[in-house]
């Protein structure tokens, strides 16, 4: 199937991208739901389960609400008012939902599972305003949990696709830039053609613009968003998401070379942070007292290297963009 999104020059002069905390919440818990889960993710969706088994279940809700294939609920991914909205703000869109929209995309749901909506959401197809609160709250759970602390990563990987799109149009022009978002995506001079898409796209029932936003867990597909009055959202595989994961190397080397400024040991609880850990874990890995851990990630933590995010009833630990900096990973690889 292909659709065709015509553009007028309104519609180019309108045209903008955005970094969305809840686009990636959403192309996330698809992932994890995945069987198997996409190879490009399947170390950060085994390190997530392992503390997701410490930390409880995940609420049905968001299982159900994003099942493996199919609709994607519109009101999960309300238009970014700005380049870089925050969580709490995202979520306060969604909370602000109208009924009418969140049982439309419920009745959705309900028909491509065969006419039955899941149990588990009923109450929120009953009394959309009294049940959004408590989705926002499971939403916030699952970010603390799955990507708070990876998001310096994740962000500056979804910068990085924004500037380099950016140069592209500055250096050769906006067509070019809409024809090499992905192998799907195709610009003919007036109009965006979108490959194998489950839905249609039209311009009559699109608002003016069009919003690109660069995603770490669209991976391999394009996704798309319309719902008027908003322009319509293009959802594309971030440059670089393969590399997003690896572990760098040169830890050991530049672990010896921060040991002369940080010591020894922060320089070594600092690598080990590559990936998210809790206290318990690096005093397990480092030899270190939990106390002497808890002591040196508060230090880190001041300085700015490490933040903590709670998951469940751990606190994990994860290096910041300047923490990364120090590792020769202001960001992954662009190949």
């Amino acid at each position: 199937m292909r659709t065709e999104l015509h553009f007028s020059a309104q519609d180019l002069a309108l045209t903008r991208f955005a970094v969305s905390p809840m686009q990636e919440v959403v192309t996330s818990l698809r992932a994890l739901a995945c069987s198997p889960v996409p190879a490009l993710h399947r170390r950060w969706a085994g390190e997530v389960r392992e503390r997701s088994a410490a930390a409880g279940p995940a609420p049905e809700r968001l299982t159900a609400l994003v099942p493996p294939t199919g609709h994607l609920p519109d009101f999960l991914n309300p238009a970014p008012a700005g380049f870089s909205p925050t969580l709490a703000e995202e979520l306060a869109a969604i909370t602000a939902t109208g009924a009418e929209q969140v049982r439309a995309d419920l009745d959705v749901l309900a028909a491509e599972a065969g006419g039955r909506l899941p149990a588990v959401l009923a109450p929120l197809h009953r009394d959309p305003a009294a049940q959004l609160p408590r989705l926002a709250a499971d939403l916030a759970a699952y970010w603390e949990l799955a990507l708070a602390p990876y998001w310096a990563r994740i962000r500056a990987l979804l910068a990085a696709d924004v500037f380099h799109r950016s140069r592209q149009a500055a250096e050769h022009g906006t067509a070019r830039m809409l024809g090499e978002l992905h192998e799907t995506v195709r610009w003919d001079g007036t109009a965006l053609l979108l490959e194998q898409r489950h839905c249609a796209v039209t311009r009559l029932t699109a608002g003016a613009g069009l919003l690109l936003l660069p995603s770490a867990f669209a991976w391999p597909r394009v996704l798309t968003r319309v719902l008027p009055p908003d322009p319509p959202q293009l959802i594309y595989p971030a440059r670089g998401t393969a590399t997003l994961w690896e572990r760098r190397p040169g830890a050991a080397a530049r672990t010896d070379a921060l040991a002369g400024v940080l010591g020894r040991s922060r320089a070594r609880l600092l690598a080990e942070l590559d990936s998210p850990a809790s206290t318990t874990e690096l005093a397990r890995r480092t030899g270190l007292s939990p106390a002497g851990v808890s002591q040196h990630v508060t230090a880190l933590r001041t300085a700015g290297l490490t933040s903590a995010h709670r998951a469940g009833h751990a606190v994990l630990h994860a290096r910041t963009a300047v923490g990364d900096a120090l590792f020769g990973q202001d960001g992954p690889t662009l190949a």
